[in-house]
């Protein structure tokens, strides 16, 4: 069976909500090739250094769209993007433009932690 791949993208606010459900769930995660935006997958990989984490750049510099591209491309299967409502993204089209990508290829995407525990049960054999 292949590898499934999962994305992560948090937004400021909402990394070390991120970083917090990585770590309870690490034995799950560990099963999946772990793609995350550059600040993000630097503070999973300081939680939970037994993690294999690539990193792309950050969300403003391109990260988001390195991941939608992936996405197009059929490499990942599984998006978790903590995203903080409250806050204003001077970046919120290439965040939108994520969302909408992964709405596309019809990628399971939790975009809070409630939704993503529900997700990441599915996957715990």
């Amino acid at each position: 069976m292949k590898q499934l791949t999962l994305a992560i993208v948090a937004h400021d606010a909402k990394k070390d909500d991120m970083a917090d459900f990585i770590a309870m769930h690490e034995t799950t995660i560990n099963q999946f090739s772990l793609y995350a935006t550059g600040t993000t997958g630097a503070r999973v990989m300081e939680r939970c250094p037994g993690l294999s984490v690539t990193r792309l750049k950050s969300g403003p510099m391109g990260g988001d769209q390195q991941i939608g591209a992936m996405i197009a491309e059929g490499k990942v299967d599984v998006l978790f993007f903590f995203v903080d409502p409250l806050s204003p993204h001077p970046h919120d089209v290439d965040v939108k433009a994520l969302m909408r990508v992964s709405l596309v290829y019809n990628i399971p995407m939790a975009l809070n932690r409630a939704t993503a525990d529900r997700l990441i049960a599915s996957f715990v054999l």
